[in-house]
């Protein structure tokens, strides 16, 4: 029987970045993977395939509206879908081939098959010709992600009504795409087919985008997805989805209480996903799960079997891949003695649409719910003038600060290169910094960031220079 110090099921990169801290602080390390490839959703399924359409669809989306006001004059471009979808698919390959050579790297043992407790220190991995192994191990880290839920009235047939999954493989650009869910990945690959020429309509039963998300980039991201062409039907609740050969029809009751048809040729549905827990045996060493499935476990991340830990998507949080490393890390330290720290309140939440929209702190709307005392700083990317060079001037900066201290209580960006810029706002607030320390601190000239310290600079109650 092949024995380690620590046994990772699943290679997403909550699990693979696990396995490599493991090793490097000395254990003896495997992984374990149901699919022929590592990575997990986010490298094969999600976060880089989709940053790999996004990219290739923006690029085509200003070669085809920006071109002539840059002047640069081109015979109209065309989408070769084919190639869009071989380039992503390149990249996936890239990707999950590097993950290969970190495993190797770090002395990793790979196993790849379906792993099932059989005790506390002991896994069978079941492989795809059938044949079984059994594992030992003093401790293990469950990381085996989540997967895409559905409603009861929407039947996924994977070829029209679809989700991220399909979304990333079409064969052809929709005629008329209604999505299901204005969250992120809803509002991601919708303006995808929308920058290909689709019409997207956006069904959202709650009355805003990005619920999670501070309300002014809510409101601002869908002024500028409609100026995109998507269309939104907000506080709507869908009530049935129908099939009939290439027409979908989806039924719902809007904000009246009125019923309402929407009808199209492909409907991604996009009402979020669930905790990955199938086939690990959690009830042969039981491990408690709460009412949603998701994997109970303490500060340690340990599950009520102590020496067993779960992180990422099958607990709860934010499902983020970057929240399922920093967990991955804070596990493998522990186990060598450490004392890492997680700050869950500083984990950045990103939307790449574009432009992009990231924050990370409090939002406004929590601060008025906690009874917070608090100020606001708020700067226009369109007064900035690097923003008015690369032509990208829709959105803003938001800085929330405490009333009585200034300490920065949450930063929200909209723009450019807002996911880039987020990790300079996690700096702050993991320092614990006043907007007036922004204020004094110097900004190169002319960056996107420029528009981090305007946003100081009102928040304290001076003005912005350039606003």
């Amino acid at each position: 029987m092949n024995k380690f110090d620590v046994i990772i099921i699943g290679s997403g990169p909550g699990g693979y970045v696990a396995a490599i801290r493991c090793a490097q602080l000395g254990f003896k390390t495997a992984i374990v993977e149901k699919y022929p490839t590592l990575g997990g959703t986010c490298l094969n399924v999600g976060c880089i395939p989709s940053k790999a359409l996004l990219d290739s669809t923006e690029y085509f989306h200003i070669a085809l509206h920006n071109f002539e006001s840059l002047g640069i004059e081109i015979n109209l471009p065309k989408v070769n879908l084919d190639r869009m979808i071989e380039r992503k698919n390149e990249i996936i390959d890239q990707t999950t081939k590097g993950i290969n050579f970190l495993m190797d790297k770090n002395k990793i043992t790979v196993f790849h098959g379906v792993g099932t407790f059989i005790s506390n220190t002991r896994l069978a991995v079941k492989k795809e010709d059938g044949n079984r192994e059994e594992l030992e191990s003093k401790y293990f880290i469950i990381a085996t992600g989540s997967k895409p839920v559905s409603l009861p009235s929407v039947p996924i047939d994977k070829i029209r009504i679809i989700t991220s999954t399909e979304a990333l493989n079409l064969k052809e650009i929709p005629k008329h795409l209604l999505v299901i869910g204005g969250g992120v990945i809803g509002l991601e690959l919708g303006s995808v087919y929308k920058r290909l020429g689709a019409d997207v309509t956006v069904i959202e039963y709650l009355d805003k985008l990005i619920p999670t998300m501070d309300g002014a980039l809510s409101k601002e991201l869908q002024k500028v997805l409609k100026k995109l062409g998507m269309k939104f039907s907000l506080s709507t609740k869908v009530t049935k989805v129908i099939r009939e050969d290439d027409k979908v029809t989806v039924q719902a009751i809007d904000k009246d209480g009125e019923k309402v048809i929407f009808d199209g040729d492909y409907c991604l549905v996009s009402v979020g996903r669930k905790p990955y827990v199938e086939g690990l045996g959690l009830e042969n060493v039981g491990i408690k799960v709460d009412e949603k499935g998701y994997i109970n476990v303490n500060d340690q991340l340990q599950t009520n079997i102590l020496n067993i830990y779960a992180i990422g998507d099958v607990i709860r949080g934010p499902m983020l891949a970057h929240k399922a490393e920093e967990e991955g890390v804070l596990v493998a330290e522990q186990l060598s003695g450490q004392k890492p720290h997680i700050n869950y309140n500083l984990i950045p939440g990103v939307v790449y649409t574009w432009p992009e929209v990231a924050g990370v702190g409090k939002t406004e709307e929590q601060l008025i719910e906690e009874g917070y005392k608090y100020k606001t700083g708020q700067f226009p990317m369109r007064a900035l003038g690097r923003a008015r060079a690369s032509g990208d001037t829709d959105g803003f900066v938001k800085i929330l600060t405490d009333g009585v201290t200034d300490e920065i209580l949450g930063i929200h960006i909209i723009a450019a290169r807002a996911a880039d810029l987020i990790a300079n706002a996690v700096s702050l607030l993991e320092y614990r910094a006043s907007a007036e320390d922004i204020t004094r601190m110097s900004h190169a000239h002319p960056t996107y960031a420029e528009a981090i310290k305007e946003a100081a600079l009102d928040a304290t109650g001076k003005r912005a220079i350039h606003f």
